[in-house]
């Protein structure tokens, strides 16, 4: 059976002017047009391809990848806009459609939008919506805390960003929590840092422990959080520099470095410290 929206393993078969048809275990052919071919294929291999709709709503294979497949999240840029909603460019030469109903806000050509791919009930096509917030879900909490997750940066809100963990929970890093710039639609490791009793989640871009080392490891850290993440300092500069700079010996430097270090915070290289 087919799975329109998703990649699939399928046997190349016939060859024809038209490209190679594509069969399931069943037998039942979908075609795989030439324009779609990225590697030399031959009647026998098992390839993994995409499976879509083309411009005559044709279900068609390809093995080019599309920014986006059925039920995820991902950030993708206005094409165009006309009176039936909006085209989004998703690395396929077919845009995928948002109708109206599905935009949060009215789309404009060249805007870039977190959107989620899904399946229209009427017109069975994929189509995408930016009001992803009802594809979260709220109620079975499948991470834990301390566990490094995935983060999709979404909207900015008084109290920090909004955003989706795992591509299944909506979560929230606040405003202090922040090292460096952080764009809208951004992949990020984060760290689940406390699951509330309403269900509502925290996170953070330090790994779970971060806080308890220090004074001087502090400092460094809250220095290091000022500079997008880095300090020209490592454990072979000079004393006085070191001194001048921060105001510590250079052994206190080490030492603090070293806690950061061995708690897996930063990383040290011939230029200096970053946070990992």
């Amino acid at each position: 059976m087919f799975k329109l929206g998703a990649y699939q393993h399928l046997v190349v078969g016939k060859y024809t002017s038209f490209g190679y048809f594509l069969e399931d275990e069943e037998g039942v052919e979908v075609l795989l047009p030439h324009s779609q071919i990225v590697n030399d294929i031959r009647t026998g291999d098992t390839i993994n391809v995409f499976l879509y709709l083309d411009g005559e709503e044709r279900l068609t294979a390809t093995m080019h990848e599309p920014l986006i497949t059925l039920n995820r999240i991902a950030p993708l840029e206005v094409k165009q806009v006309n009176e039936y909603g909006a085209y989004l460019e998703w690395g396929l030469g077919k845009d995928l459609f948002v109708p109206y109903r599905e935009q949060s806000a009215k789309m404009k050509q060249g805007e870039t939008w977190l959107v989620y791919l899904y399946i229209d009930d009427k017109t069975e096509r994929l189509a995408a919506t930016a009001n992803i917030e009802r594809f979260l879900d709220k109620n079975e909490i499948s991470v834990e805390e301390r566990e490094e997750v995935e983060l999709l940066i979404w909207n900015q809100t008084d109290l920090g960003y909004n955003v989706i963990i795992n591509q299944k929970h909506k979560g929230l890093l606040y405003h202090d929590e922040l090292y460096t710039n952080i764009r809208y639609g951004e992949t990020m490791t984060g760290y689940i840092k406390q699951i509330r009793p309403d269900k509502k989640i925290d996170v953070t871009l330090h790994p779970i422990g971060y806080d308890k080392i220090e004074p001087n490891a502090d400092r460094i850290l809250h220095l290091l959080q000022q500079n997008n993440g880095f300090l020209g300092l490592h454990d072979k500069s000079d004393p006085d520099e070191i001194r001048s700079r921060l105001q510590m010996s250079k052994k206190t430097f080490k030492q603090a470095i070293g806690q950061l270090y061995r708690k897996n915070i930063i990383q040290i290289g011939d230029e200096g410290i970053s946070i990992k």
